[in-house]
Order: structure tokens, then C-alpha cells, then sequence
């Protein structure tokens, strides 16, 4: 009896190490065959903000503070990630984004993020405001969607028709980014009859119509932004944008600068020295924050190491006719 059941108990345990030999074999050919893909950390599980509402039930000013997180750190990363990419006139491939689809593609996110965030707290005004500059922002410091960036503060202001400051921001992506002076002026004069709005924006509806385009109008509205500013971040903004409209009249006084040099010389000055020896600067110019300006053939640059590059499209901060 016992010599049975010990040949029984034999016979499991050599079955069950076939078994789990089989098992073993099966599952490495399956991994071979079907291998486990790697969890995308960026991915979005949830795409729809009435699903996010309903999941988040009694939580959802929480779930929009951790979802607006999460786009802040998505928007600072990719941005960060991008500014690292080596500098030139061209980059690699996979760095840098060299045009707006590119943009599009890196911060595919952003938007949706955005979205959800303000579906779960549809008065969350930083998301807005905030958001609608990282959509706009041109690659590589944002995907280029001014687009997008109007469609956030209409959501906006679908729950707060008497924002006014909202209204302001879209006049202004019309203006910055997509220089449309009249869309621009009327979003300003809209702006401008709410309840409490101040005196100040229609003056500058006027001012776009009649001088849209030049920096003495941009500096008025970036001005205007940095005093109705409600958070540091958007004042600092605006203070960083004024900066790049000095930036760029020294730009253009110095190019006068050089360009006299080169009506008297039979040379192209390469760089500052060969124009402070000639005693025609009484040094290296620099920005407003401190970094010297580039000369390239000839040409004055924004150096790229400057916290002030890149710089604004001309088109809509051209120099006014009288300066």
C-alpha cells in the first residue's frame, strides 16, 4: 500500500515539472511571438471630459488641479526637452521641431489635457489664460495652435460670458499670433463693454485698427496684459515680450550702425571687435537681459542662448514709421 501511493505521489510531481515545463515553453513562445509593449507614460486614458466628470464624481475640483498639473509638467518637459536639442540652422532629426506640424505632433497632448482639466472645473481661470499661451506659442516653445489656444478661452467664456479678460486674450491671439488686426480689434471692443472692463481697451481697439502691426501697438497691449495681470507667471510674461520689442529696436539701431560701416569699408565686418577698434561702438552690445547680440555677415542677430529668443514674427511687430 504505502510502495502504491509512493508511485502515485511520483507520478504528480513528474507530471506537474512536465506541465510547468510545458507552461515555461508556452509562454516564451508567446513572448517571442507577442511581445509586451512598453506603457507610453504620456499616454491618456480618459479623452473625454464627460467621461472625466462622471468618474470623478464629488472630486472633480481635485481631479482637475491633478490634471492641470500633469499638463503643466507635460507642456514644461517637452519644452525642456526640445530647448535641449542642439543648436543651428538645422537640427537633427527627432530634436527640435523645424515647423508647426512638428510642434503639433510633440505637444499632441497639451490640448487635451487642457480640456479635460476645464471640463472637470469649467471656472479654472489660470487653464484658460495659461493654457491659451502654451497652445499658441510657436515651436519649439509650444505646438503653434493659436487655433486651439481661442477654442480654450471660447470654452471659457461659455461659462463666464462676462470675463472679460478672456475676451482680451483672444483679441490678443488674433493680434501676436495669427495678425489679424480687425478680429483683433473687435474682440478688444467687445472686451471693452463688459461690466467693470477697463477704460483702456477701447483705446486699444482703436489703436490696432489704425496701427495694427507696429511695436508702439504691441507694447500698449503687453502693457496692458503685465497691469491686469492676476498671476506672476502672466506678468513676467508680458514683461519677457516687452523686453523682446526693446530687443528688437536695438536691433534695428545697431543694423543702421553697421550698415553706415559698410557704405564707408570694403569689408564685411565678422564680429564687434573690428567695430569698437574702428571706434564706431563704444563696446559689445548686448540685450536687455545681458547677452550680446550676434553679427553675421553683416546682419544683427538675437544670439540663441538669449532668454529672449527667439523673437517675435516681424510681421506683427513691425517698427513704427516714425521711430
Amino acid at each position: 500500500m504505502a510502495a502504491r501511493q509512493a508511485l502515485q505521489t511520483t507520478a504528480a510531481v513528474a507530471l506537474a515539472l512536465v506541465l510547468l515545463a510545458g507552461a515555461a515553453s508556452l509562454e516564451a513562445v508567446r513572448e517571442r511571438r507577442y511581445p509586451t509593449q512598453e506603457i507610453d507614460p504620456d499616454a491618456l486614458y480618459i479623452g473625454s471630459g464627460t467621461a472625466a466628470v462622471r468618474l470623478a464624481l464629488a472630486y472633480r475640483p481635485l481631479a482637475a488641479d491633478l490634471y492641470w498639473i500633469r499638463a503643466v509638467q507635460y507642456y514644461g518637459g517637452t519644452k525642456r526637452l526640445l530647448g535641449a536639442a542642439p543648436v543651428g540652422d538645422q537640427a537633427p532629426a527627432g530634436t527640435a521641431p523645424a515647423n508647426v506640424s512638428e510642434g503639433r505632433r510633440h505637444y499632441a497632448l497639451l490640448y487635451p489635457l487642457l480640456d479635460l482639466t476645464t471640463s472637470l472645473d469649467p471656472r479654472f481661470n489660470i487653464a484658460y489664460r495659461f493654457g491659451a499661451i502654451f497652445l499658441a506659442e510657436p515651436p519649439p516653445g509650444g505646438p503653434g495652435r493659436p487655433d486651439l489656444a481661442i477654442a480654450l478661452l471660447l470654452k471659457g467664456l461659455r461659462e463666464r460670458a462676462d470675463k472679460w479678460e478672456y475676451m482680451q486674450d483672444i483679441g490678443f491671439v488674433h493680434y501676436w499670433w495669427l495678425h489679424d488686426f480687425r478680429a483683433a480689434a473687435d474682440w478688444f471692443e467687445r472686451a471693452s463693454r463688459v461690466p467693470g472692463a477697463p477704460w483702456w481697451l477701447r483705446s486699444l481697439a482703436a489703436t490696432t485698427l489704425v496701427q495694427g502691426g507696429d511695436r508702439q501697438s504691441s507694447r500698449l497691449m503687453w502693457e496692458s496684459i503685465r497691469q491686469s495681470a492676476e498671476i506672476d507667471w502672466l506678468r513676467r510674461e508680458a514683461e519677457r515680450r516687452l523686453a523682446q520689442l526693446n530687443a528688437l529696436d536695438q536691433i534695428d539701431r545697431l543694423q543702421r550702425t553697421v550698415d553706415q560701416y559698410l557704405a564707408t569699408h570694403d569689408h564685411i565686418p565678422d564680429n564687434w571687435p573690428t567695430l569698437t577698434r574702428a571706434r564706431v561702438l563704444p563696446g559689445i552690445p548686448v540685450d536687455p537681459t545681458g547677452a550680446a547680440y550676434e553679427l553675421l555677415d553683416g546682419r544683427v542677430q538675437l544670439s540663441r542662448l538669449s532668454p529672449l529668443f527667439p523673437l517675435p514674427d516681424a510681421r506683427s511687430v513691425t517698427a513704427h514709421p516714425a521711430s
